[in-house]
């Protein structure tokens, strides 16, 4: 009996001892990390990226495909011209593929190491960028791991537990003692700690590897911020007469219009006429432009900021936009524009896109700012309200393009276009309003660069009976006419509420005349939303279809507080 307790007693040991060990005595064997089979890897923020870096030091390189997750997402690879695209506020700079020179606001500087493609991967060179992005990167000699850290990055150090001469304490490839360890530190080692798991952090040596430790070996330190450095002063736009912007375009078909014909136009302080225009695939500009006008302009303190146009070309857009030496073939010939004719500013107005060329809308225009920026131009860009088909309103990137420009101008018309089946307003007032303030909230575009475009001209609609159905078409016309109408007719218009304008319909040979009237009622109503908002101004389409009293009225809106 006796024998038998002591037979169970020393089985009890045993499996006692064998439990303590399978859970309570720590794994002493040390691995390596894996660091899944990357020859050179690199970390951010104690994540491991499934890419690798190659070369070293000056040489180094790193993956586009990790530059765009952590640094950039702007940066951009164009298969067609094997070139790398970089953009900030100020600079374009391009790398081609195995080629030692570049270019930076195509200007040219030499590397002294290229951008490689090896396979489906494409490397950049740090060298040349690290200005750019203002990176931190530290490469251990003795893992080969490369640190990234970023300006404005927050790094929590620690320090391994313990008095000099104590036992060092281990870290792990998992959170738990049964885990490998990949290494004892010593007390007062320092570790970048990422991370809390329940008993466990998440740290980081300084050679690269990434670990755990259990939180009772490590004593939290201070907070380290990598340094920011200030922004440079940016582009800012000259100042204008009456502070907030009263521009109004100017039609140009064939030719320039006899300024001695164009009366005075009190408060305005910008025109933009129509002059250049997308010729072709390859980005030539057909230019209509007339120094005159400009010594014109000038003369009666007006800036000028000259439109270009895509010629509402989709598919000569789309060619035009694809590769990068075509869309800088169009923004060279509008720098050599704007230095040629003194412009102080370039309207882009872009319509009819295709949806699948929406990316390269907003790179042209990323690349375009800060080349027009250096030649002291404005940069404005004209916008649909939200909604309606992909080519006239959903290929524009509101969100990506604000940050971008100095001004967008929102056309708010045409509520009911030329062709519309029903008629009605070309821009009522809650339309034009909902319209501004959707792009405001989901697009996040600040008012300070919202520019209120509205209209001048008004629409005639007709309605006609024809075999039981309302056949319905409209014909533009200036202000001017349809006061000329008004009294020939001598019709009496009403105010409508619900679409803040006058309004008058009138019956002619069986049909049914209707008439949303843009007069000095709808544009105060409409420079109110200026003030109400607090936007950046007002635009006209166009000049020419207003009546002498509408800048007296723009003018005194905008003035009031």
């Amino acid at each position: 009996m006796k024998w038998f307790l002591f037979f169970v007693f020393v089985c009890c040991v045993i499996a006692g001892g064998y439990l303590y060990w399978q859970w309570y005595w720590p794994n002493s064997t040390i691995v390596e990390p894996s660091m899944k089979g990357l020859e050179k890897p690199i970390y951010y923020k104690g994540k491991l990226y499934e890419v690798s870096a190659s070369g070293e030091k000056e040489s180094l390189k790193l993956p586009l495909s990790f530059m765009q997750e952590v640094v950039d997402p702007d940066i951009r690879y164009e298969k067609e011209s094997q070139s790398v695209i970089l953009t900030t506020k100020d600079k374009v700079v391009r790398l081609k593929t195995n080629e030692l020179t570049a270019v930076v606001n195509e200007k040219p500087f030499e590397l002294k190491f290229t951008v490689d493609q090896q396979d489906d991967t494409v490397l950049i060179p740090m060298e040349p960028v690290l200005d750019l992005y203002r990176l931190q990167i530290k490469e251990s000699e003795e893992t080969g791991v490369v640190t990234i850290h970023k300006e404005g990055d927050t790094i929590r150090w620690g320090t391994v537990s313990g008095q000099p001469g104590e036992k060092a304490k281990a870290i792990r490839s998992e959170p738990t003692i049964k885990a490998p360890k990949y290494r004892d530190l010593d007390p007062g080692e320092s570790v970048m700690i990422w991370s809390a798991l329940e008993e466990w952090y998440e740290v980081q040596l300084s050679n690269g590897w990434v670990g755990f430790m259990k939180k009772e070996h490590v004593v939290p330190g201070q907070e380290e911020v990598i340094p920011v450095e200030p922004e440079k002063p940016g582009f800012v736009p000259k100042p204008l007469d009456g502070g907030k912007i009263n521009l109004t375009w100017q039609q140009v078909y064939n030719r320039n219009p006899d300024t001695s014909q164009i009366g005075p136009m009190p408060g305005l302080n910008v025109i933009s006429p129509q002059w250049f225009h997308l010729e072709n695939e390859e980005g030539l500009l057909k230019n209509m432009a007339d120094a005159s006008f400009v010594q014109w302009a000038h003369s009666q303190n007006y800036q000028v900021w000259a439109l270009v146009t895509n010629s509402f070309d989709p598919k000569r857009t789309s060619e035009a936009l694809s590769t990068y030496d075509r869309r800088m073939n169009m923004i060279k010939q509008l720098v050599t524009f704007g230095k040629m004719y003194q412009l102080q500013g370039i309207n882009i107005d872009f319509e009819n896109v295709y949806l699948k060329d929406k990316e390269n809308m907003v790179q042209f225009v990323r690349e375009a700012v800060p080349l027009l920026h250096e030649q002291g131009l404005v940069v404005s860009i004209d916008v649909t309200v939200k909604g309606g088909s992909e080519t006239y309103s959903l290929f524009m990137d509101r969100e990506a393009i604000g940050p971008l420009v100095d001004y967008m101008m929102v056309m708010t018309y045409d509520e009911h276009w030329a062709s519309s089946p029903k008629a009605g307003s070309v821009a009522s007032l809650p339309w034009v309003e909902k319209g501004i303030v959707r792009i405001m909230e989901e697009d996040g575009v600040p008012p300070s660069k919202l520019v209120l475009g509205v209209p001048y001209y008004t629409r005639i609609w007709t309605e006609e009976i024809k075999d039981g159905k309302t056949e319905v078409s409209s014909k533009a016309v200036s202000m001017e006419k349809i006061q000329d109408l008004i009294k020939e007719k001598q019709l009496t218009p009403a105010f409508d509420e619900k679409t803040g304008q006058n309004y008058v319909e009138y019956t002619e040979d069986g049909k049914k005349i209707k008439i949303w009237i843009e007069d000095a009622t709808s544009i105060r109503s409409r420079a109110e939303l200026v003030n109400k908002y607090n936007l950046a101004g007002i635009a006209s389409w166009s000049r020419g279809f207003e009546t002498p009293d509408i800048w007296e009225v723009i003018k005194e809106t905008l003035a009031q507080p």
